[in-house]
């Protein structure tokens, strides 16, 4: 997959996205602000989500459209929405000010307007929200733009990714990544289940990375290693501001650590290797060797008492000692002395 010439696969460090979702409580400066922060602590990409109260609901206070439990217990859906939506007329400021300051923009639609809407604004690519991982005619409409296409897998069992996958390839979008999600705000860390990962990359043939609701970035750094060539995390300016999804945002600080220990702990995969490494060198020479502990005379021989196996380790390796043992000393040996075979008769 490639998103604004930034590859992403397993060879190239993970693809840190920063979403602002509702995090710019209603303030376009607040939002172009999280877009600069997202700069500058070291994210690829600032995701936007698109759409109206009226495009994902109905205004309702019906008990189906009432959300108990959780961070936003008590709201209707149209409210919830209707608060946390980013205006269509901020989408060109915003997509304008991360291309000026040079980070990727794109978004998440959630129905054909919000499509139209970011082809206008040539977004680089689209992500499928996991509530809309069912919504196949969003997702077909969304992929004949033949852009690069990242769905989210919250809910979503086998099945149903199956068929949203071959939804997107059926209108000819083969570049298309998944990323494991739990749709829990927050969600346990206990129930991350990050190896299913490494199966999606497996039966699906696609870059596979991770949305991540879990509080800090244990679980995300941890995903790298199994294979998440993408990283999503909502961030915000500060917690304290009370935005809808702060409470489980990244503060600045938690961003750039998650930008820094990602790419490290992409590095430090490296490759199967059994070699010497570089940074060993300077110390191969204190492993165990088999040096002279007594003095030894000409023609004595080797016992337990006068030769043992001791760091440093410029003698003969230690799995010569039983050979040496019974032998003659071809000349004086004085004790210190690293064994070598010119002295051994």
């Amino acid at each position: 997959m490639q998103i604004d010439r930034r590859r992403i696969d397993f060879d190239h460090p993970p693809f840190i996205i920063a979403e602002l979702s509702a995090n710019h409580n209603g303030r376009l400066e607040t939002a172009l602000e999280t877009i600069d922060m997202a700069k500058a602590m070291g994210a690829d990409a600032i995701k936007l989500q698109t759409y109206t109260a009226d495009t994902l609901t109905i205004d309702s206070d019906q008990e189906d459209f009432k959300i108990r439990g959780g961070l936003w217990d008590g709201n209707t859906l149209y409210n919830l929405y209707k608060e946390a939506h980013t205006p269509y007329e901020w989408h060109k400021t915003m997509f304008d000010h991360a291309r000026d300051i040079g980070i990727t923009c794109f978004s998440t639609p959630f129905d054909a307007s919000a499509v139209d809407l970011l082809e206008d604004l040539n977004t680089p690519a689209y992500k499928i929200a996991s509530f809309e991982a069912i919504d196949t005619p969003l997702i077909r409409y969304v992929a004949q733009t033949r852009k690069p296409l990242i769905i989210s897998t919250g809910m979503a069992n086998l099945e149903e990714i199956t068929e949203a996958v071959a939804t997107a390839r059926d209108q000819g979008c083969e570049d298309i990544a998944l990323l494991h999600c739990i749709s829990s705000y927050p969600a346990p860390a206990t129930q991350s289940n990050l190896r299913t990962m490494q199966d999606m990359a497996r039966r699906f043939n696609v870059v596979v990375g991770l949305s991540d609701h879990t509080l800090g970035t244990a679980v995300a750094i941890a995903s790298v290693a199994l294979g998440a060539c993408l990283i999503e995390k909502h961030v915000t300016l500060n917690k304290n501001d009370e935005g809808p999804d702060s409470k489980f945002s990244l503060e600045p600080e938690e961003l750039k650590r998650l930008c820094e220990d990602s790419k490290e702990a992409w590095e430090a995969l490296g490759t199967v290797s059994y070699d010497l490494k570089p940074a060993e060198l300077s110390s191969i020479k204190f492993r165990r060797s088999i040096y002279v502990v007594k003095d030894i005379a000409a023609g004595e021989r080797f016992t337990v008492d006068n030769i043992r196996s001791i760091r440093p380790g410029y003698g003969l390796l230690p799995k010569y000692f039983d050979e040496i043992i019974g032998k003659e000393a071809r000349c004086d040996l004085v004790k210190g002395t690293a064994l070598n075979w010119e002295v051994i008769s």
